[in-house]
């Protein structure tokens, strides 16, 4: 009678199996990762100064090739494990540089600011969608992907509200554009407002869509920047499940994606589905740092391969965004889309001006 379970002569070829797969697309992002940082030693070298982070010129440098050329399919596995996997693996090693003191400082009310900056960024993006004539659905998505986290706010979403396909494809199309367009222009709105490296923080992880985009954004002011924006973005980005278990309530589906969720699955996978490993990844390695478990050589070291990983995987990203893409948005999505963004910068630098976050 044969065995049914999996031997080390099957796991060990299909491991390699999906090893060679990523490989290609693996070492496309990493050379044009090499490249950025290679770009961003030359304006060191030239100008004194790096006017574009590597971070960032590795986006720029992955939707110029994703314009120009098209990656093959025998590309696509590794890109992905690139925009997903390392990417993931450089959050939690972010945690390493995270210091709770510096954060504390700002008490109470920064907690308070966001939620109320989540929920406020719902209400007036998903009202300007309907007064641009936008479907409520429509509107809905688009509302959510700006307030919480693009594309993954926007998918959790949908089954929630019942969403079609059409309208998550149309809602989807604008945020990695628009996510770009603010990484590469936050860094000088945060400038030109006189911003503190703590308060462009707050304002990097009020604003920018993805938690990987906050440290393109917050990098060019200063560690301390990518360490409040991030926290601050992961908070946003705890919000998700309790707007959808909202949503999945006020639309009145028979069964709701939280309840549908917990009979299958139980509470635990549950909490982890709606709090990816990432984020508790994170939280932990943060912890242990500030409980002095982790020495400082370590952390450094964390900091530094987290860097480099980030900087593949912004690569990735960039790879992944077709510009001419945005124009099958429609006009109305694509204006209701960055009208919404414009606001939630505008509310953003006011609560941080008029509440001492910065």
């Amino acid at each position: 009678m044969s065995s049914s379970h999996p031997t080390s002569q099957t796991v060990l070829p299909s491991a390699l199996s999906r090893l060679a797969g990523i490989f290609p697309g693996l070492i496309l992002c990493s050379l044009l990762a090499l490249a950025a940082l290679t770009l961003e030693w030359l304006e060191w070298r030239l100008t004194g100064r790096a006017w574009l982070e590597a971070l960032v010129l590795a986006i720029l440098l992955g939707a110029i090739v994703r314009t120009l050329w098209t990656p093959g399919a025998r590309f696509q596995s590794g890109i992905h494990f690139s925009a997903k996997y390392l990417l993931e693996a450089a959050i939690v090693l972010i945690g390493a540089m995270l210091s709770f003191d510096a954060i504390a400082a700002s008490g109470p009310t920064l907690l308070v600011t966001i939620v109320a900056m989540v929920l406020l960024s719902i209400a007036t993006g998903y009202l300007i969608a309907r007064v641009l004539g936008l479907p409520k659905r429509l509107a809905t998505l688009i509302a959510c992907g700006n307030a919480i986290c693009g594309n993954s706010a926007i998918a959790a979403v949908a089954p929630a509200i019942g969403a079609r396909g059409e309208e998550v494809a149309a809602a989807i199309s604008f945020t990695a554009i628009l996510g770009i367009a603010v990484v590469l222009t936050l860094p000088f709105v945060g400038g030109w407002l006189g911003m503190t490296p703590q308060g462009y923080g707050v304002f990097a992880g009020l604003t920018v869509y993805a938690v990987p985009q906050v440290l393109a954004a917050a990098s060019p002011f200063s560690a301390l920047s990518v360490q409040v924006g991030t926290l601050v973005k992961l908070v946003r980005v705890l919000m998700l499940g309790p707007v959808v278990f909202c949503f999945s309530l006020i639309s009145g589906r028979n069964q709701h994606p939280i309840e549908g969720d917990c009979r299958k699955k139980g509470l635990l996978a549950t909490v982890t589905h709606f709090v990816p490993w990432f984020i508790l990844g994170f939280l932990a390695i943060a912890i242990a740092r500030n409980s002095g478990a982790i020495p400082d050589a370590v952390a450094t070291g964390a900091v530094k391969i987290s860097t480099w990983l980030t900087v593949i995987a912004m690569a990735a990203l960039g790879l992944e965004v077709d510009i001419r893409s945005l124009a099958h948005a429609g006009p109305r999505a694509s204006a209701a889309a960055i009208l919404s963004l414009l606001l939630l910068c505008i509310l953003s630098a006011l609560a941080i001006a008029c509440l001492g976050l910065g």
